[in-house]
């Protein structure tokens, strides 16, 4: 990434009172891609099918996907600062990218529109971690989009009950088993999801391992519906 002025675009660098410059937001941020709207990867803009092959075959525990862009330069380079180079100010950003793409339409063109949730909460960090880390990207993202979208978060809904390896460390096929059983809701939140519609923030989904697990135990729990609300969506090699 370019070497940052107090004020200057996160991503070229410019001069300017914003994040992230115009020229930068229209170049990488306002394009519309029809996607799958239960895991928001890109399908071919003609054809009928609301769902990719994947989720058809394979129903995951999630009902829908929203997310800003692709994980592809320079859009990675955002989710990396944050998370690993701690650079807490492009949180609100993020959050801002999955506010507007909460607002477009998932397939250009169609009437088809997503029912946001009633309550957002992050995917949750492992205690080694975040101890490590000082912070949750996801809860961080979370706090400015519940903002945005007028929608109450809880940013203790969901525990992480045991350390896990990190998913971009693991092949894909092993990624499942590693975040199987890892999330639970703490005694005092069993009640609270029951029937509702719960959104889950997180900055990267690639398999959607993780959030699966994460619908799973909201299900589990009684929720009616549960929608991702991501940064971005990593594609398959």
């Amino acid at each position: 990434m370019p070497q940052l002025l107090p004020s200057s675009c996160a991503l070229c660098g410019a001069a300017g009172r914003e994040t992230l410059c115009a020229p930068c937001h229209k170049r990488f941020y306002t394009r519309q891609h029809r996607r799958c709207i239960q895991c928001a990867l890109p399908m071919p803009v003609t054809g009928k099918e609301l769902r990719c092959g994947a989720c058809l075959k394979d129903r995951p525990a999630f009902d829908a996907t929203i997310v800003a862009t692709d994980y592809f330069a320079p859009s990675d380079q955002l989710a990396l600062a944050l998370k690993f180079g701690a650079d807490l100010r492009l949180a609100p950003l993020l959050a801002r990218l999955i506010f507007d793409a909460s607002r477009r339409n998932p397939v250009p063109g169609s009437d088809v529109q997503l029912a946001m949730p009633t309550l957002l909460a992050p995917v949750p960090l492992g205690l080694a971690r975040l101890q490590e880390r000082g912070f949750n990207q996801a809860l961080e993202i979370a706090k400015p989009l519940s903002r945005m979208l007028e929608i109450p978060l809880n940013g203790r809904l969901l525990e992480r009950k045991k350390e896990t390896q990190a998913q971009s460390a693991l092949p894909v096929g092993a990624r499942a088993r590693n975040v199987r059983s890892a999330f639970a809701l703490p005694f005092a939140a069993m009640d609270q999801v029951r029937g509702l519609h719960v959104g889950i923030v997180d900055d990267v989904m690639t398999t959607g391992a993780t959030l699966n697990e994460v619908a799973i135990v909201l299900k589990r729990h009684g929720a009616r519906r549960v929608t991702n609300l991501v940064f971005a969506r990593t594609l398959p090699t």
